[in-house]
């Protein structure tokens, strides 16, 4: 039997999560290995690598990310979505999304992954339960209202909130700051909220998931709840994620980035 070659992984940015994907790839990710890396600034970027790999790794700018690889990992700032992921998609390969509040912006990329047999993949990131939404969303789902609270660290200096002059930086009870649905806050708060447009993607849609989001300055945790009623069950959950040094994202969105790539090669894959 023949073995099937390793899939080459580009990671497209290098903050929290992008070098916790690096350093998995490189302690080892059986089907994986890493072939590239992008950051916008590529001598900083190697510097970090030489650290933290023990063999030379290519650090290019991202338009020269795609000839390398076969899939890409885009961990980098929303507004680079289209410039990462368009090349991969156009040369039917993979593209693993974080900043899927980007691709209600950038629609476009649907379609050219349909037109040149590449694949999207938004990975479960902070939320738990997104197999059952997509597996209630096959019957009919009702609703699906999300609930997020986050400490007053993690919110502060989101667009929506300066646009609107809510000053939360010294607030002493729990304030909420949104309310309204995943398509706008995947504008209001571009850094923050990735995770609602996943849930709303997995289920019905961006602009019928009802979203509040809550600043609340005694928590050190990312908090999520979520609740969904739908002809085949009603379910909640909830999750408490431990924020990673970037205070926006939880330790557990990088862990679902290697959790995704160790199932594309996996023997046995569990989960819808």
């Amino acid at each position: 039997m023949t073995s099937r070659a390793p899939l080459r992984v580009a990671v497209a940015g290098l903050g929290a999560v992008g070098m916790a994907v690096v350093a998995a790839l490189e302690a080892g990710l059986p089907g994986c290995t890493l072939a590239a890396v992008s950051a916008r600034d590529i001598e900083g970027a190697r510097a970090r690598l030489a650290r933290a790999v023990a063999h030379p790794v290519p650090v290019v700018p991202v338009e020269e990310l795609e000839p390398l690889a076969d899939i890409v990992v885009e961990a980098a700032p929303a507004a680079l979505l289209p410039d990462i992921a368009a090349p991969f998609l156009r040369a039917g390969k993979g593209v693993v999304v974080l900043s899927a509040g980007a691709l209600l912006r950038a629609e476009h990329l649907i379609a050219l992954a349909r037109e040149g047999g590449g694949q999207i993949t938004v990975p479960t990131g902070a939320l738990i339960g997104l197999d059952a939404v997509a597996a209630a969303a096959e019957g009919v789902i009702h609703s699906v209202r999300m609930v997020t609270r986050k400490p007053v660290r993690g919110l502060v200096g989101a667009p929506y909130l300066v646009e609107n002059n809510i000053a939360i930086a010294d607030i002493r009870e729990p304030l909420r700051v949104f309310k309204g649905t995943p398509r706008e806050a995947a504008i209001g708060f571009p850094a923050n909220l990735n995770v609602a447009v996943a849930l709303s993607l997995a289920g019905i849609g961006p602009d019928r998931t009802e979203l509040e989001i809550w600043a609340d300055p005694a928590l050190t945790r990312n908090t999520h709840r979520i609740e969904v009623e739908a002809d085949s069950a009603s379910f909640s959950m909830s999750i408490e994620n431990i924020p990673s040094e970037n205070p926006k994202t939880g330790r557990i969105t990088a862990l679902s980035v290697v959790a995704c790539l160790r199932k594309m090669g996996a023997p046995l894959r569990v989960g819808t």
